[in-house]
């Protein structure tokens, strides 16, 4: 059966980051990973030991653990294997532009104003009619996870970046909940003019916008955001590094950077790749998705690691048949 496995971990620079530009940049950044990803098996093993637990869709366990992972000098950023995608470059963000000018309309019909799937109580009966306060409440799950949700939180976010931002559900949700400024970006100019008008419509006007832009290439200076959102929309970046390295460069000093991606699952010490079966799955998704290859949660902490990241808390599992 095919479920859906999570995986949070919590991160904190280690050292100082440098831009480009070799000017000191941010410092003492949290960084939540949420990291969906993909078995062709039923699991119900716990990952970590210790900590609270909180459950997850179909019975897993969600446990919050310790743990402390020195940086290491891993300097490869290649991904593992995971399906074809539909190009690189220009041509997957023109695919990726067009995917969404074509398809948001059905998408909002569909699934209301959040474009990313939800989080499910595993006590209640799920039902069609509770998905979209499902994608409420994985919105808040994040949130919760990332040390936002305390009312004695020091940490409330004035400014934030919607990465990857699609009809804006999140930026809006998000600036009525912290009276925040946000600003969301994505590659579809139809997703951009109607985020705007729903900001609009709602009276955000003032305090949300929207453009078209690329999340590799961000426009916007270093150190601006105390929350760097990305939602569902890591998937579709062809460089990982890169993306990720956006991420750090926006935020603020002290800044949060929370990613919600999908990722397959972590690789065994025996193999070099996924299974044949795996990867032709994984490419009907990528066909019909406009994505590039995945990669694993694993990929990820190195990926982090690499960039003098620290992983001070992680994180586990619950499970979620698609």
């Amino acid at each position: 059966m095919l479920t859906r496995t999570t995986t949070t971990i919590t991160i904190k620079s280690a050292l100082p980051f440098r831009t480009c530009d070799d000017n000191p940049s941010v410092t003492g950044v949290s960084l939540l990973l949420l990291l969906p990803s993909f078995k062709l098996h039923n699991i119900s093993t716990r990952v970590g030991s210790g900590g609270g637990a909180v459950r997850g869709r179909r019975g897993g366990d969600l446990a919050v653990t310790r743990a402390s992972m020195k940086t290491s000098s891993t300097t490869s950023t290649t991904v593992a294997d995971g399906g074809g995608g539909s190009g690189s470059g220009g041509l997957l963000q023109k695919g990726i532009a067009e995917f969404y000018d074509e398809s948001s309309g059905i998408w909002e019909d569909i699934w209301g104003d959040h474009m990313h799937h939800g989080f499910y109580d595993p006590d209640v009966q799920a039902s069609i009619s509770d998905h979209r306060s499902a994608q409420i409440r994985m919105i808040e799950q994040s949130l919760s996870f990332a040390g936002l949700n305390n009312d004695k939180s020091l940490k409330i976010p004035k400014t934030i970046v919607d990465v990857g931002c699609g009809i804006g559900g999140s930026s809006r949700y998000l600036t009525r909940k912290y009276g925040a400024k946000c600003q969301g970006i994505t590659l579809s100019p139809i997703q951009a003019q109607r985020a705007q008008e729903l900001a609009n419509a709602q009276g955000l006007g003032e305090n949300v916008s929207f453009q078209v832009a690329d999340a590799l290439q961000q426009p916007f200076p270093d150190g601006q955001f105390d929350l760097v959102w990305s939602m569902e929309s890591g998937e579709h970046m062809p460089d990982k590094a890169k993306f990720v390295n956006e991420l750090i460069r926006v935020a603020s000093p002290g800044g949060t950077i929370i990613i919600v991606t999908w990722c397959h699952r972590d690789l065994s010490p025996s193999e070099d790749s996924l299974q044949p079966q795996e990867k032709e799955l994984l490419k009907k998704i990528c066909d019909a998705y406009y994505l590039p290859a995945w990669c694993s949660t694993a990929d990820y902490v190195k990926l982090l690691q690499s960039l003098q990241m620290e992983v001070m808390a992680s994180s586990a599992y619950f499970e979620w048949c698609l």
